[in-house]
């Protein structure tokens, strides 16, 4: 394998693990819509606290979501290379596509 193709491959691979969970991919979904609060998503999931919040720190890690602090209340939001185009229900990782169709 040529070197300058192991990045790329390694990094679609890794995201694509990052996104090999049902929570994580929900969590995604939601965000599509608009940014939401950690209580909004928590208000749809039903997940204990502690482990929404360690999906939401992999998914930060990866570069799916960043976040706004607003006070006490922090803001989840896709990162904007991942926001969904036009009315698709998809996101670009930029080796693949990511569909909620």
């Amino acid at each position: 394998m040529n070197p300058t193709q192991e990045l790329p491959t390694a990094f679609c691979v890794q995201q694509l693990k990052v996104l090999a969970d049902a929570t994580r991919l929900s969590v995604l979904q939601i965000l599509m819509d608009n940014p939401k609060y950690v209580w909004e998503l928590n208000s749809v999931l039903k997940l204990e606290q502690s482990l929404l919040s360690h999906h939401l720190k992999i998914l930060r890690e990866a570069g799916f979501v960043r976040t706004t602090r607003e006070g006490k209340a922090v803001l989840y939001h896709l990162v904007p290379n991942l926001q969904p185009t036009g009315t698709s229900k998809a996101i670009d990782l930029g080796c693949c596509l990511v569909s909620f169709e």
